[in-house]
């Protein structure tokens, strides 16, 4: 999505901007007009260094006021390797920025905080994955790989084929095999069970965000707003997924959310997404199932700011790792 029109807003615009974000602590007046100069430096420095700031749609709300494009992160990735922009810093988790350096290997690819990890990507180390692939093909020699793209550059080389969670289960069926391993996600890997007649066999791991959101937290909305349509991302826990009206990523709950004739959306994801929604469609109501991710928001406009100065962290690939990750990232491409 091309964020456009952001340079010109000023502290007191910003301040209106946020006040319906329902977090008046962190955007008075006094701290929007300080991140009103801040954004006007990025701007500048983005146009200093041929610079473009992509933003995963669970950014806080001001890295939006600063990014060109607003995604996914396989969608960022691939809008970045399209721009004549020589310098990507990537306002996300690790992973996304490696899957943006694994698609544009020639551009500088900046992380503004190396704290950013992802648990979910965590949860599975190639060593590991190699070994229980082996194992497993003892077993079930026709077995393939594949790997959720919230997953490290390492992880991706040593698999058949990535997907994201809107395409999952067509890569699945697609895949000359009927039996795959999925990693790391068990509730997206159970989500593409239902789907399929194919044997998923899952790994052990989750997103700490998605799995401790519980059906308790959905009814208790449901009780008092009977009509509200229900959003659920796939990462999120089968009981969960069972009182979804739709079951979307993140960019389809945004274009869901647009051409719905309905005016109310319970957004069962990161919370941040319910942020980028009522600045989009502030004509709709968005409410939270509310877990925030720790590491999404250790990317800060401040930190931004120092990146493009300093023009650190800078994300490095080995090439054999890069290599065999984007066969693995285009063999999604000609599954999907």
């Amino acid at each position: 999505m091309e964020h456009t029109g952001v340079a010109a807003k000023s502290g007191a615009e910003l301040a209106a901007a946020f006040a319906r974000l329902d977090q008046p602590h962190v955007y008075t007046p006094a701290e929007c007009a300080r991140m009103a100069e801040t954004i006007a430096r990025i701007q500048q420095l983005k146009r200093e260094r041929n610079a473009v700031i992509l933003a995963h749609n669970y950014q806080r709300p001001e890295i939006f006021e600063v990014a060109d494009f607003i995604g996914d992160s396989l969608e960022l990735a691939r809008r970045g390797r399209e721009t004549d922009a020589a310098v990507i810093v990537f306002c996300g988790v690790h992973f996304m920025a490696e899957t943006a350096k694994i698609l544009s290997p020639e551009k500088t690819v900046l992380l503004p905080d190396l704290r950013a990890g992802c648990s979910l990507a965590e949860s599975v180390d190639a060593d590991a994955l190699v070994e229980r692939r082996e194992e497993l093909r003892a077993l079930y020699p026709d077995l393939q790989v594949v790997a959720y793209v919230n997953t490290s550059a390492a992880v991706k080389a040593v698999v058949d084929a990535c997907c994201t969670s809107s395409n999952a289960a067509q890569i699945v069926e697609k895949l000359p095999s009927q039996h795959i391993l999925f990693v790391p996600d068990e509730h997206l890997a159970s989500y593409v069970q239902g789907k399929t007649s194919k044997m998923i066999i899952s790994w052990n791991g989750n997103c700490y965000v998605h799995h401790q959101i519980t059906p308790e937290n959905i009814l208790e909305v449901k009780r008092t707003l009977p009509d509200v349509q229900v959003l659920v991302h796939p990462e999120c826990r089968a009981d969960v997924v069972a009182l979804a009206d739709a079951v979307l990523s993140t960019s389809g709950m945004v274009r869901y959310a647009k051409e719905s004739p309905a005016q109310a959306f319970l957004i069962v994801t990161e919370c941040g997404l319910s942020d980028k929604l009522l600045m989009e469609v502030p004509e709709k109501t968005f409410y939270k199932a509310c877990k925030l991710c720790q590491y999404m928001k250790m990317i800060s406009l401040d930190g931004t700011l120092r990146t493009l100065e300093t023009m650190q962290h800078r994300i490095e690939l080995d090439e054999t790792v890069r290599v065999n990750a984007a066969r693995s990232l285009q063999r999604m491409l000609e599954l999907s």
